[in-house]
């Protein structure tokens, strides 16, 4: 199928495709004209993609698990890992949830005498809590968070 099928049943941009193609994440079977021409396996790759992105992954990560011969070879160990990334971040968003709901009905006369809305500030302060960007918490950060619990 070309391009502009690969296009309108996959969802996914021809730029993108381009782009993938480019990585080395899907290839062409050749060219009618100008279009790139794929095989039909070219969706399921897509998908899985897809799921990757969803997941976390990135294209660098994906990469390997789409296998050389068409066949995936995906890597149990490393969905194990951002198995265990996703606890943590849903750890850190549960309770930075709990937090914001207290502080929302908290009924101390000012947030800034809430003990709990404090140490979710202190936590914010040295990065135990946030943008997953931020650098990784050192010594001093990982003592704060197991000393203040946001619970």
């Amino acid at each position: 199928m070309d391009i502009s099928e690969v296009v309108k049943r996959s969802g996914v941009p021809a730029s993108t495709l381009r782009y993938y193609e480019e990585k080395g994440l899907i290839r062409s079977v050749g060219r009618r004209g100008l279009h790139r021409v794929f095989n039909g396996s070219v969706l399921e790759r897509l998908a899985l993609i897809a799921l990757g992105r969803t997941a976390g992954f990135s294209l660098d990560e994906i990469a390997p698990m789409l296998g050389k011969e068409g066949q995936p070879e995906i890597d149990r160990k490393m969905l194990s890992e951002k198995a265990d990334e996703l606890d943590k971040s849903i750890k850190q968003l549960t309770a930075m949830r709990d937090g914001l709901r207290h502080a929302a009905e908290c009924s101390a006369p000012s947030h800034m005498e809430c003990p709990k809305f404090r140490r979710l500030m202190g936590l914010a302060a040295v990065g135990a809590i946030g943008e997953p960007s931020r650098k990784k918490p050192g010594k001093k950060t990982q003592a704060l968070k197991k000393k203040s619990s946001l619970e």
